[in-house]
């Protein structure tokens, strides 16, 4: 797949010098340099933007960076006209006779009268026309009163790109003629300087450094339209905005419009793509941030039944993240950031569910049926050519277009074949083994809600129905931190006192398992200055979305999680009515939601899956989701106490849920022996083997 590092786009003009202020209807470029975007460059005249273009190449081939510049001028003209100037078709050698003929200089050029040069060339008035000067120049008329050339006046891609100029005006709003002319005798010299360095597109294959694309800014109008109403200069607009458009494509977006076949007009880079140049022109949309009082419990409250906790996160958390596109392939288990609607109706046409036999269902009488052969076949993608007339058949294969004049098909082994006809009983249905145009989706129809995790079924359809790109939330990045003087990296050296750090793999996993991008702010000791630089990183340099914390998040001395929440003044420590767990520390750090977990390993995970989980979802733009639960026959006997909800890990065998021997929280193999959790609840129970309980199996939490 063709990659680039760097980005350039020209805004080009063949007027005269234009002073030192930056002004419109001049040269401007913009620039994204190594994933850097620089402010537009103004260009007073032709030979400084032609040095600083040359600057370019040299620092970006030394740098070992792939370069792409966009020009905004047509690489070719219509087909016939290279053949007729040069005598090869090939456009380049356009390119060589331009730049032997053009005169150039800051304060003027012999465009208009070059232009006449070549309209005596051909028969007729044309093609070129336009004098923008007050002398007549023979055989360049000022107005299009031309005639009888013999070239068309539009290249295709042209007829394609609604609003843009024929490369045969010279002069006048929008017009590129004049560009044309005085631009590609510019790239031609940097072809001959950069021998083997440069490719142009769509003429050579881009397998040097340097690649020369057409690009036309009237593509992403509507996002000048918007830049401009603000302020400022349209043509610094215009390159500002689709340099940063090209650069932020998805490399497989940007393959898919480089594919193109137009070996002697040239292409227009994106066209048949606005959308995604569009949608790529803006910035990640980012929700406004939350309330530092986001986690503050109600006045009075001091244990929060587990359903109240639940609600209040529902309610205050809200996206945090923002947006952007990704190509089809790299979607899965990414967050819909939008609704997507059909392109196209899927099926797209009626079309046989079998091999056999189609025909117009009038064709038949009562009885047998025999019906002569037309010539030829459907095949999935190979569409018989003609329409079947009534009282014939054509034969059919399985996914092929129905042809016209047939709406019926019947299954080969139906069917005797004679001689040029077929023979079959009747009774067949009227559409019988077709599938008619979208009768699984309509074009236009709503096939993906917005907040929907994406799954492989989903990259199916959305590509069934013609979309190759998704606006998807970014990636939630969620810091993990350990704290505590006690804990220290598994496998080394473990001092009396000590334990490994358990927690810390556990929830980077499920995180990732959730499909959040996990960060790893490894451990923190017993230091308040040292777990507030921790914070700041996250908050800051690593720009995390969310930090995890485990241990610290009571109100103990070494609790310093609680400490520095509440000297921020965003801390709610949440007394949850919850076995295993209770404290859970909750709060903002320079604008980034911190969960504080117990440092228990079983609290830790339990508070994660009941809580962090359903919070992370809302944040990343997934919205809320509760875990489907099973009822289940119990395969033990439990007496529970009123006023605390319970978590028992546990597993399914032969159809009844088991739970785990201890309910000791430090009993950390019991994570790993269960496969969900029991969930009792908050009143008084007394369950005996049979009885139903709720049964959550890991799978529900970690994909729900």
């Amino acid at each position: 797949m063709i990659r680039f590092d760097s980005f350039a786009m020209l805004d080009w003009s063949s007027g005269n010098d234009t002073g030192p202020r930056p002004r419109r209807d001049a040269i401007w470029l913009g620039l994204v340099r190594g994933g850097v975007e620089e402010e537009p460059r103004y260009f007073r005249n032709r030979v400084e933007a032609e040095a600083a273009l040359v600057a370019l190449i040299e620092a970006e081939c030394a740098a070992g960076r792939r370069l792409f510049i966009g020009c905004d001028f047509p690489f070719g003209f219509p087909m016939g006209f290279a053949e007729r100037l040069t005598g090869s078709t090939d456009p380049l050698a356009v390119w060589d006779w331009l730049e032997a003929r053009i005169e150039d200089s800051p304060k003027a050029n012999n465009r208009f009268d070059l232009a006449g040069e070549i309209n005596a060339r051909f028969p007729g008035v044309g093609p070129f026309w336009f004098n923008g000067l007050k002398r007549e120049i023979a055989g360049l008329p000022r107005r299009d009163t031309r005639a009888g050339h013999g070239l068309p006046d539009r290249r295709r891609a042209d007829a394609g790109a609604p609003g843009s100029f024929s490369a045969w005006q010279m002069g006048g709003a929008g017009a590129v003629g004049g560009q044309v002319l005085t631009g590609l005798p510019v790239l031609n010299r940097l072809r001959r300087r950069f021998a083997g360095q440069v490719a142009v597109w769509p003429f050579e294959a881009l397998e040097r450094p340097v690649a020369l694309v057409e690009v036309w800014p009237g593509l992403i109008n509507r996002a000048v339209k918007r830049a401009e109403a603000a302020g400022g200069i349209r043509d610094a607009h215009q390159v500002r905005l689709m340099v940063h458009a090209l650069a932020r494509l998805n490399p497989a977006t940007l393959a898919a419009m480089l594919a193109v076949d137009a070996s002697e007009e040239g292409w227009i880079l994106g066209l048949g793509h606005e959308e995604e140049l569009m949608a790529a022109c803006e910035e990640p949309l980012r929700p406004p941030p939350l309330r530092d009082d986001c986690f503050a419990l109600p006045a009075g409250v001091e244990w929060t039944p587990v359903d109240d906790a639940l609600a209040l996160l529902r309610d205050r958390l809200s996206p945090v993240v923002g947006q952007e596109r990704v190509a089809l392939g790299a979607a899965a288990g990414r967050v819909l950031a939008e609704a997507q609607v059909a392109r196209r109706a899927n099926p797209p046409q009626a079309n046989s569910a079998v091999d056999g036999y189609g025909f117009a269902f009038a064709s038949l009488t009562e009885g047998d049926q025999v019906l002569p052969l037309v010539e030829g076949r459907a095949a999935a993608g190979v569409p018989y050519p003609g329409a079947v007339p009534q009282g014939y058949a054509v034969r059919v294969l399985t996914g092929a277009a129905l042809p016209e004049g047939v709406d019926t098909v019947i299954l080969q082994e139906d069917v005797t074949l004679g001689e040029g006809r077929i023979a079959f009983r009747g009774g067949l249905k009227r559409g019988a083994n077709t599938r008619r145009a979208g009768e699984d989706v309509a074009a236009g129809a709503v096939v993906l809600e917005a907040g929907r995790v994406l799954t492989p079924a989903d990259l199916a359809l959305c590509a069934a129905v013609g979309l190759a790109d998704l606006p998807v939330f970014a990636r939630l990045r969620v810091a993990v931190l350990s704290t505590g003087d006690e804990v220290v990296e598994p496998g080394a050296a473990a001092g009396e006192g000590q334990i490994y750090d358990a927690n810390r793999p556990m929830l980077l996993a499920l995180l990732r398992q959730m499909g959040h991008a996990a960060v790893d702010f490894g451990r923190v000791a017993d230091d308040r200055a040292a777990l507030r630089a921790a914070l700041d990183r996250g908050a800051a340099e690593a720009d995390a979305d969310a930090i995890l914390t485990s241990g610290g998040a009571s109100s103990g001395d070494e609790d310093h999680v609680s400490a520095l929440l509440n000297e921020a003044g965003a801390m709610a420590e949440w007394r949850i009515a919850l076995k295993p767990g209770r404290p859970l520390a909750l709060g903002m750090w320079r604008g980034v939601p911190v969960f504080g977990l117990p440092g228990n390993p079983v609290a830790a995970m339990v508070c994660t899956l009941i809580f962090a989980r359903p919070a992370l979802r809302l944040l990343s733009g997934a919205g809320w989701a509760a875990p489907q639960g099973f009822d289940v026959p119990a395969a033990f006997e439990k007496r529970k106490k009123p006023g605390r909800r319970e978590y028992l890990r546990a597993r399914i065998r032969e159809g009844r849920v088991e739970v785990f021997k201890s309910e000791g929280s430090g009993r950390i193999s019991g994570l790993s022996w269960a496969e969900g959790l029991v969930e009792l609840p908050d009143a008084a129970a007394e369950i005996a083997p049979g009885d139903s309980v709720r049964y959550i199996p890991y799978a529900s939490f970690l994909n729900g």
